[in-house]
């Protein structure tokens, strides 16, 4: 992927403004607006996107946090004051499109709709949320061998919570006849990989827009597994 398309995925993405505003009018308890942590999160998120846009374009081993650092036109000790070494930034930054994959699901299984109607809207804001991630995404790709064993045993437990509860939801709409699929487990990670992978291939100001190639790919992915019965 070209280091610009990474670039401008990562500072045009919307939900990062979404998320900021969010973020800033946070309330505690008191009523009391949450500044300073409101801050602190978004003195993070500056850090983290600035490393990957560093770390897509010259590899973890070849940067170094005061590159980062001058990247930001700040300091060093700035950095570690919210990560102590280049390792917890890169596991941040590996565990990001992850997480806010699983928020996706756990989503989507909170809401009142059938299963079909569940896995369709899954896939389409699993999409989203994969393109929105592109950059953190194959940064992860490549650099996972740099993870420590902890920060990959946490990372690979929120992608076995994540194919668990999507096994579960094909399991629901097999169940009361949505579905038509022979193995659940394999179709989970077919799908999974259709989608996780399209961080590859996908180009910002391409032919489809994000939306519009979300909307396929769920209609593709609806047409693997509906039943002959639904699909007429």
């Amino acid at each position: 992927m070209k280091t610009s398309a990474v670039k401008k995925t990562i500072k045009s993405s919307p939900n990062h403004v979404l998320e900021t505003k969010k973020r800033i009018t946070k309330i505690n308890s008191n009523g009391i607006e949450d500044i300073r942590d409101a801050v602190s999160r978004l003195k993070r998120e500056r850090i983290i996107r600035t490393a990957v846009e560093l770390f897509h374009e010259n590899g973890m081993s070849k940067t170094t946090l005061e590159e980062v650092a001058e990247q930001m036109n700040v300091t060093k000790p700035f950095i570690y004051s919210h990560f102590k070494s280049k390792n917890e930034l890169l596991a941040e930054i590996c565990s990001n499109g992850i997480r806010a994959s699983l928020d996706v699901l756990e989503n989507v299984l909170k809401t009142e709709l059938s299963p079909s109607e569940k896995v369709r809207k899954l896939i389409n804001d699993f999409m989203l949320t994969v393109i929105e991630n592109q950059g953190y995404l194959a940064v992860y790709s490549r650099e996972e061998k740099n993870l420590t064993q902890e920060s990959r045993k946490k990372i690979n437990s929120m992608r076995k919570e994540f194919d668990k509860k999507f096994c579960l939801l094909l399991e629901q709409g097999v169940t009361i006849g949505e579905f038509e699929i022979s193995d659940i487990h394999l179709t989970s990670l077919s799908i999974d990989g259709i989608i996780s992978w399209s961080y590859v291939w996908f180009r910002p100001g391409g032919r489809l827009t994000p939306e519009q190639t979300a909307t396929e790919i769920s209609s593709l992915v609806m047409r693997m597994i509906e039943s002959r019965r639904k699909r007429h």
